[in-house]
């Protein structure tokens, strides 16, 4: 929503499907625009305006939502996906796939080629460097780059498509058999068949205020895993993704709260955070928080200590509670005492989920004893 905007797009639909509330409620209550100039941040439930059934897939979705989009009538669409951590001026995008004469322009970022079966995987045309010569979706097996055979372009999951080309294409793949109704699996493969499809170099993406260390930064966040790592590059000593950059804001809302109070400095009961951001509402009352990322209105009590963590808003670490490299949801509770990250055997035995890595996550609401 930030890249939407500080690009200058401010006429945005967001399409959501299941257990939704939370994010409509935070769009309704962050985003408001001025209607005079024709704004809008509209956010649309999932629809069964074309059958009996919910959305079959992003394309499905788009699809299913095209009265929403001719009521406006624009010339070009831009389509991004919320599952990934970038800055991104998507009107230099838009401007090359003008340029280009392409209907449809994927946005690609360089990847390890052993990740290719977790991405689409696009081949340029080498004599057309900004056109799409082949899209492959996760392909077991791929060939590498020309100038690194150990590297990919991958799909950003982000499109921007012209109006009458991408309705056409959507139309077809509904009626098609063989098909998931995926943008990146159907749509930019149609596309790049009939020599159709750009590519866009993230890589030459300029944003005002980066640095050498987050330029052209993309994480995507679709397992906890990567969400975790996403949270700890926020809090390197030079941020691989700099939330500071106010010429490029990413704006939030974290709601009327007290700055963060950091209390008690007498022997072994010293409030303090190192190597950490913490939140508005936060009080560090003699526990100590280290190389963790914490929400607003979480409270730290005395002697305890937070580590290598993500905590939720609400979190109540009391007293002489330990955690260690986990993720705590929502108004969770560690009772006095209490540890989570210690112990994987008995983190598993309380229902909690534990990553391959040791990552352990801590359902919102719960109540941690022992």
């Amino acid at each position: 929503m930030s890249n939407l905007v500080n690009s200058g797009y401010s006429q945005i639909i967001v399409l959501t499907q299941y257990k939704s509330h939370s994010l409509d409620r935070h769009i309704s209550q962050l985003w408001r625009f001025s209607t005079l100039l024709g704004s809008y941040v509209s956010p649309v439930p999932a629809q069964q305006r074309l059958g009996k059934h919910w959305y079959l897939g992003s394309a499905d979705a788009v699809y299913q939502t095209i009265n929403i989009i001719e009521d406006v009538q624009p010339d070009i669409v831009v389509i991004v996906g919320a599952d990934h951590v970038y800055r991104m001026d998507f009107e230099q995008m838009v401007r090359q796939h003008i340029e280009s004469g392409a209907e449809f322009t994927v946005a690609g970022i360089r990847q390890p080629i052993e990740q290719a079966n977790q991405f689409g995987v696009i081949q340029v045309d080498h004599d057309h460097p900004n056109m799409i010569h082949q899209f492959q979706e996760k392909p077991k097996e791929t060939t590498g780059l020309p100038d690194n055979p150990n590297e990919i372009l991958a799909s950003m999951g982000n499109y921007v498509a012209n109006t009458d080309a991408l309705f056409n294409a959507l139309s077809i793949d509904s009626k098609a058999e063989n098909t998931k109704h995926d943008m990146g699996g159907d749509i930019a493969p149609f596309f790049a068949a009939r020599n159709e499809a750009g590519v866009y170099d993230f890589s030459k993406n300029e944003i005002p205020g980066s640095t050498p260390t987050d330029h052209a930064y993309w994480r995507d966040v679709g397992t906890i895993t990567q969400f975790y790592d996403a949270h700890m590059d926020l809090i390197s000593y030079v941020p691989e993704f700099n939330l500071y950059n106010m010429e490029w804001p990413i704006y939030t809302n974290s709601g009327n709260l007290p700055p963060a109070k950091f209390v008690h400095a007498a022997g072994d009961r010293v409030g303090h955070a190192t190597d950490s951001i913490v939140s508005p509402g936060v009080i560090v009352s003699g526990g100590e928080v280290h190389h963790s990322v914490v929400s607003p209105n979480v409270h730290v009590h005395s002697w305890s200590q937070v580590n290598d963590s993500i905590l939720f808003d609400n979190v109540e670490v009391n007293r002489r509670a330990r955690v260690n490299r986990a993720i705590l949801d929502k108004n969770v509770v560690l009772t006095e005492n209490a540890t989570v990250g210690l112990d994987m055997e008995h983190d598993l035995e309380r229902g909690f989920t534990v990553t391959p890595d040791g990552i352990t996550v801590v359902p919102k609401g719960t109540i941690v004893d022992g």
